[in-house]
């Protein structure tokens, strides 16, 4: 794959547990596959198919921010089915309970007793449509299961799938009726990528794989298939765990996210959560590139991906034109970078 853009970051992704045992080589070559297999259906997102891998590799989750109709959907539904992973979506909306999400206990009148109903979280991958259309009690809701990997129901607490990646989006644009995302909601997803508008090559693209029925809803004609599965991902996983980091590696990253706390347009800096965010997803790039160690600009290909959404701007600062990612892009230009 080539390096990401500072707009990307992501999965790997897989289903099932008792696969024969996949070398590390096989798994990556069978991810690196993903691209060409979902452009397919996509055109013109690499970044953002890479971002959606890393953050697989790392059991993070996933923010897309984009304007409507630039494919995030379909993306997502094609990841899934490029790695055979089960996926639902949901319209989050302001009436949207927390039930509607994580499932509820159903009277069954004929045995006099309750049973659960999983919602929709209980899936590989869940799309979470417009998550800042509904209120904070509902987007709540996600926060046990993207950090413990379980929903509690009446006391009980019902495991999700593995793997399991929540790639939620948000409009960038429209802001009308929206709930913004609070920090510590914000700082559960592994990154946050931006879906660009395609260049106007892609968008001709686009218009004639429709003018030649494509049809973005039956996946299977367009010939996407499975090209990785679970045993492709717990290789890769186990690589990526295995992958060496210095020293110097470990305080360069520390160093950035210290700076983004100094810096005088913010109010808020990366905190160590962040830290510990962009040294996986830069080990899981480094792995990704075919080392097995992590190198400087590793770091750096992941820094805004991973921190643009962990930090606050001064309102000040918003006025004159800063942006989270010139802020980033400034941190990373002053510190020092380890030899």
């Amino acid at each position: 794959m080539s390096a990401p853009t500072p707009e990307t970051a992501a999965p790997a992704a897989t289903t099932g547990t008792f696969a024969a045992p996949v070398e590390s080589d096989s798994a990556r070559a069978s991810l690196e596959a993903l691209r060409s297999e979902i452009a397919k259906a996509v055109v013109g997102q690499d970044s953002a198919v890479t971002g959606m891998v890393v953050a697989l590799l790392c059991r993070g989750h996933v923010l897309l921010e984009g304007v409507p109709g630039v494919a995030k959907t379909l993306l997502v539904r094609a990841l899934a089915a490029s790695l055979e992973l089960d996926t639902k979506r949901v319209q989050f909306t302001p009436d949207l309970m927390p039930s509607d999400v994580t499932g509820s206990l159903v009277y069954d009148a004929r045995t006099a007793e309750f049973s659960f109903q999983p919602g929709p979280v209980f899936t590989n991958l869940l799309l979470a449509d417009e998550i800042n259309r509904t209120p904070p009690k509902t987007q709540s809701s996600l926060l046990e299961a993207m950090e413990e990997r379980q929903v509690t129901i009446d006391g009980t607490p019902r495991p999700l799938p593995d793997p399991f990646l929540v790639a939620a989006t948000q409009n960038p644009v429209e802001y009308e009726g929206t709930y913004p995302l609070p920090e510590a909601q914000l700082d559960r997803f592994l990154l946050k990528l931006t879906v660009p508008l395609p260049s106007r090559e892609d968008e001709i693209n686009v218009l004639t794989r429709h003018a030649d029925r494509f049809n973005p809803r039956d996946l299977k004609a367009a010939g996407i298939r499975a090209v990785a599965g679970p045993a492709d991902l717990e290789a890769a996983r186990a690589a990526v765990a295995r992958t060496s980091v210095s020293p110097e590696i470990a305080a360069y990253v520390v160093d950035i996210c210290r700076a983004t706390r100094e810096s005088p347009s913010l109010t808020l800096g990366a905190s160590p959560r962040g830290a510990t965010a962009l040294l996986s997803t830069a080990r899981a790039w480094a792995w990704l590139t075919g080392r097995d160690y992590v190198i400087p600009d590793d770091v750096k290909a992941l820094a805004l991906p991973t921190l643009r959404h962990r930090i606050q701007l001064r309102p000040e600062a918003e006025m004159e034109g800063v942006t989270a990612d010139s802020v980033i892009t400034a941190v990373l230009a002053h510190v020092a970078v380890p030899r």
